[in-house]
């Protein structure tokens, strides 16, 4: 029961971390991360955050493989 609760709290650090860079990025008006797809058509528009996907993997393989441990 120990390591879920550890789990549970290094996964709120995260989430929390994630947010308040969101927070400071849109304070600092940044609307768009540099790597966004973005694709405009006659109905409508497809955007899609190409570097913050790679960034999140990245993140997310580091952070299991210290649980792992």
């Amino acid at each position: 029961m120990g390591e879920v609760g550890r789990a549970l709290v290094f996964a709120g650090l995260a989430l929390a971390a994630i947010g308040a860079g969101i927070w400071l990025a849109a304070r600092a008006g940044i609307r768009r991360i540099p790597g966004t797809l973005v694709l405009s058509g006659r109905y409508g528009t497809f955007v899609f955050p190409i570097l913050l996907c790679v960034v999140i993997s990245i993140v997310l393989t580091i952070v299991l493989a210290l649980f792992r441990r």
